[in-house]
């Protein structure tokens, strides 16, 4: 059994005519490839939902900041299409940046307030990037809706994209993957040597550890310090960003007075770890760490 599989936007179109023509609805799950369980995770999501289910795998070049990042990351379209074909994906659409980015293509897409802040701040040009290959992939598709993790939180600041391209398509959030240990899923975890995978997971740890404390009622900037202290002491090299923003709209918080969430990346040797977690609205936190509300905390109890 083998996953049918489309390169150009024509052949995408006329699969999806097709299905248009019978009435099922179609789900679409964007990637870059390299698929791990937490990819999976999503296609299943998919399946769940949508009566026709497209798998993406497009290593975009848009959204890297280094030439060299873009040549490391990992491209495994076989081993991918075996594993999409073992769940049932109804196809796979891996264009060449060619199909994408035609010979004087130049048009970008930006959503004002996420491109300048958090990975945007630290990676120029990424979240246009995203934005960009995300809208063409959603109007060359036509699908219902779309499939994408918590671990990249600031993916969800698409639904603003949507709404005011007025693109139909509903994205449907789906939470974290994590290993037994409470590392986030990452198609990027494949670089961590031994040494780095085994100290990988105090990420995690140390944002739920603060979740909770901040869940409590500690302050939040001194807190947060300690935060920044401690994963740097566990040994990643470099911190680029711990923030507590909203959960709506990804805007900086000085007070936990509504629902929120608590994002880092940090470097870990060579490789650049994201994460983040939820926390609820000081007052609705009962006590004890199975009790803080937040994906996190309810997959590494």
């Amino acid at each position: 059994m083998s996953v049918p599989i489309a390169r150009t936007v024509s052949e995408l179109r006329g699969v999806v005519a097709q299905w248009r023509r019978s009435g099922a609805t179609i789900g679409i799950v964007p990637t870059m490839g390299a698929l791990h369980d937490g990819h999976l995770s999503l296609v299943r999501k998919a399946l769940e939902r949508a009566e026709r289910v497209i798998v993406t795998l497009f290593v975009n070049p848009k959204q890297f900041n280094s030439p060299a990042d873009l040549i490391a990351y990992p491209r495994t379209e076989s081993d991918d299409a075996a594993k999409l074909a073992l769940l049932g994906t109804h196809l796979l659409y891996v264009p060449d940046t060619e199909e994408m980015y035609q010979v004087g293509f130049a048009t970008a897409v930006s959503v004002s307030g996420i491109s300048e802040c958090l990975c945007g701040a630290f990676r120029p040009g990424h979240f246009n990037g995203v934005a960009t290959v995300v809208a063409k992939l959603f109007l060359q598709a036509g699908a219902d809706f779309a499939f994408f993790g918590k671990r990249i939180f600031s993916n969800f600041s698409l639904s603003r994209l949507v709404r005011d391209l007025d693109i139909p398509i509903t994205i449907v959030p789906c939470p974290t993957v994590r290993e037994a240990d409470g590392l986030a899923l990452s198609s990027r975890n494949v670089r961590l040597s031994p040494a780095q995978r085994a100290i990988a997971p105090k990420l995690a740890s140390v944002l739920l550890d603060t979740a909770e404390r901040l869940a409590r009622g500690s302050p939040i900037l001194p807190t947060l310090d300690e935060a920044r202290a401690a994963i740097l002491a566990a040994g990643y090299r470099e911190l680029e960003y711990l923030e507590l923003r909203g959960e709506t709209d990804l805007q900086s918080l000085a007070s936990l007075d509504r629902p929120a969430r608590l994002l880092a990346a940090a470097w870990l040797g060579d490789t650049r770890l994201i994460d983040n977690v939820a926390i609820s609205p000081i007052g609705s936190w009962s006590g004890g760490r199975s009790s803080l509300q937040s994906e996190a905390a309810q997959q590494l109890r």
